[in-house]
C-alpha cells in the first residue's frame, strides 16, 4: 500500500492512505472535496525503507470552503 502526503490547501500536511497512485486525488472535506495533483515520483519504493509515499499537490475546492458557524 502507498501513502499520499498532501501539500497545501486545508489538508496541508496531512498522510491518507492510497488505494491508486492516480495523478488526481479528491478528498472529502466538511461538506465539498477538495482536488490535490501528483507532482514528482514515488518516495520510499525499496523493499526495507517503509511505505512508499506520493506527493499530491492542492489545485482546488469543488465549492467554497467556509468555516463553520457553529
Amino acid at each position: 500500500m502507498a501513502l499520499a502526503r498532501l501539500h497545501g490547501g486545508p489538508l496541508d500536511g496531512q498522510i491518507i492512505p492510497l488505494g491508486d497512485a492516480d495523478d488526481k486525488l479528491i478528498v472529502p472535506y466538511s461538506e465539498t472535496q477538495v482536488v490535490y495533483n501528483r507532482r514528482g515520483e514515488p518516495a520510499n519504493t525499496g523493499t526495507d525503507d517503509g511505505p512508499t509515499e506520493i506527493d499530491y499537490w492542492y489545485d482546488e475546492a469543488l465549492e467554497d470552503i467556509s468555516p463553520s458557524d457553529d
